[in-house]
């Protein structure tokens, strides 16, 4: 027979699961990923957006950098790039920093697997969650 303790303890115990499911599901608010992509030739930088509490993002891209902002409602996501700095980049570097920053913009959906975050768009953007 069960016992009034036991069911209380599978009742909490299913309760966190599932908030854990969820928060690791969630919208990644409060974190920092890395883009799944190759450096570009002659560096070994790869761009990396940290996501504020409340949306505002800091962009380190693979030469220019800035800042923007991420509006999330159900699997919906609106990106808007903010003042992205020149910092004198080669050609080829300066104009990846634009695309990416475009295709972000582009965003609409959004799905997230354990520590990979996926923006859907005309291109699909994934970025992983960057452990220490």
């Amino acid at each position: 027979m069960v016992s009034l303790k036991q069911m209380v303890c599978v009742a909490v115990a299913m309760l966190a699961m599932s908030t854990l499911a969820r928060a690791e599901d969630g919208f990644p608010f409060g974190t920092e990923l890395t883009l799944e992509a190759l450096p570009q030739a002659g560096s070994k930088r790869i761009p990396n957006i940290e996501i504020g509490d409340n949306g505002e993002v800091v962009l380190e891209l693979w030469c220019k950098g800035g800042k923007g902002q991420f509006s999330v409602a159900g699997n919906t996501v609106i990106f808007v790039p903010g003042q992205i700095q020149d910092r004198s980049c080669p050609p080829a570097r300066a104009q990846a920093d634009d695309d990416l920053v475009a295709a972000l913009g582009s965003v609409e959906t959004w799905k997230r697997q354990g520590d990979v975050l996926t923006l859907i768009g005309p291109k699909s953007l994934r970025f992983r969650t960057t452990g220490n």
